[in-house]
């Protein structure tokens, strides 16, 4: 057992520009696509997660954080939780007992829900694992057990990939990435939420014909309305704001421009990759299993951070969210090293809201104040699994937490419903989980009848 926990664990350090070209690989030559074109793809994805790597760290990441703590140190902002990032909550959960285990174990989830007709999707984005193995960690300090955290990270696991199946129609259409589903734990937790939203913005008279759209402002403004100069003209804004000199404004500027024009390409490359393995998908399933609607292949929604809707509202957001911060009562979180994932969080909602940039605009808003007051709640929990794995705390915080997931609604619920009671927060979860398993299972089958002229049982 000690060894299969540690080559998982080797899997988990391999980081997703590795573990993901692996993955590919071994995928691409199960379903039959051949050695050489599985390789090429695999690699055509690592390069693509290495290059949109690079443009998060080194353009948002080296431009963007150093901008919003001048603004921070600038207008004199104090908060006492620090927001270290997805980075190291990634590292705090894989570093925890649920960590060591749930590669294996989500593998095994996929695998009984794709038996069972319970999913469409084959979740090769096992590096995102950590998603659920956070919750799990979280779930397991607050009860003082093991198995129980276990349990939350496998019911979190079951609803974010009925997310993903249910989302995957509009993914493909909206964000051109046919054969895929986004079954990602901070970004499909947004989903019901923008639906929610999206119902009542169609009953308001008014604010139902509101729509911001990039090919509307683009039509109306030209070269203006482009994604470099909207990026360029937010990053002027963001400079100005953080008291830059002029030549740091422009450099800043042009940096986030290049992001708006940088991400898509590398999101395009990724998809390149996948064409090939998600197509043999396609071929293996049909010549091979009659009952089933259509498969996808589940991957890291970096696929669709592209989108220039998405990222026009992540820049948009940057310094909104400094702002919610300091007004919203009760928060005591200081948003910043997640600042530059923003758009992770808004790769299901855009498609949902059709690319409207004015819904988006106001669900991401409601979402991150929200957000910020649930980050603030699971500090403590989070703070006690850092030190449970021994991470190094920033130096001069009590207290850690994170936009992702330490904002994340879905992981939210999860972990409070266990304040009933270990066992009845088990309870209740797990029959959620059951029933959506059980509503997508109906659906998917509706579907393959429909597929395939015959009649769903």
């Amino acid at each position: 057992m000690d060894a299969i926990i540690n080559f998982f664990q080797f899997v988990s350090n391999l980081g997703v520009s590795v573990v993901m070209p692996i993955v590919i690989l071994i995928l691409g030559c199960v379903l039959g696509a051949g050695f050489g074109k599985s390789l090429r793809a695999g690699l055509t994805v690592g390069v693509g997660f290495i290059g949109l790597n690079l443009v998060i760290n080194n353009l948002m990441g080296t431009s963007l954080s150093p901008a919003v703590q001048e603004m921070v140190a600038r207008f004199g902002l104090k908060l006492s939780i620090i927001d270290v990032g997805w980075p190291a909550s990634a590292a705090i959960a894989m570093g925890s007992t649920v960590g060591l285990i749930i590669i294996p174990l989500g593998l095994i989830v996929n695998i009984v829900m794709l038996l069972t007709n319970t999913t469409q999707t084959v979740d090769v984005d096992i590096w995102d694992y950590w998603h659920f193995a956070f919750t799990g960690a979280l779930v397991a300090i607050l009860t003082e057990n093991i198995g129980l955290g276990i349990a939350a990270a496998v019911i979190n696991m079951v609803i974010i990939m009925v997310i993903g199946d249910y989302t995957a129609p509009e993914v493909e259409k909206s964000l051109d990435l046919p054969g895929v589903s986004l079954p990602h734990g901070f970004t499909a937790a947004y989903a019901p939420i923008a639906i929610v939203f999206n119902k009542i913005f169609d009953k308001i008279p008014g604010l139902n014909k509101v729509d911001i759209n990039i090919d509307k402002v683009q039509k109306r403004f030209g070269v203006f309305g482009e994604p470099i100069l909207v990026g360029t003209v937010l990053g002027i804004i963001i400079g100005i704001m953080a008291g830059y000199n002029v030549t740091k404004v422009l450099t800043l500027g042009v940096s986030l421009g290049a992001v708006l024009i940088l991400i898509p390409k590398m999101a395009a490359l990724l998809m390149e990759g996948l064409i090939p393995i998600s197509d043999a998908a396609s071929e293996y399933i049909e010549k091979r299993f009659k009952n089933r609607g259509k498969i996808y292949i589940g991957l890291d929604s970096a696929v669709g951070v592209g989108h220039p809707v998405t990222l026009a509202i992540s820049l948009i957001l940057v310094p909104l969210v400094i702002f919610l911060a300091v007004i919203i009562p009760g928060n005591q979180v200081l948003p910043f090293a997640d600042l530059a994932v923003l758009p992770w969080m808004f790769v299901l909602i855009t498609p949902i809201v059709k690319g409207n940039g004015f819904r988006g605009l106001v669900i991401g808003i409601i979402c991150l104040a929200v957000g910020l007051l649930i980050a603030t709640n699971l500090a403590p929990l989070i703070t006690e699994a850092a030190k449970n794995v021994d991470f190094q705390m920033p130096k001069g915080a009590t207290l850690i937490s994170s936009i992702c997931d330490g904002a994340n609604p879905l992981t939210w619920v999860i972990v409070r419903l266990y304040n009933f009671g270990g066992i009845i927060g088990t309870a209740i979860s797990g029959v959620v989980a059951l029933i959506l398993a059980s509503w997508n299972r109906s659906r998917i089958k509706k579907e393959a009848a429909l597929l395939h002229g015959q009649t769903a049982e």
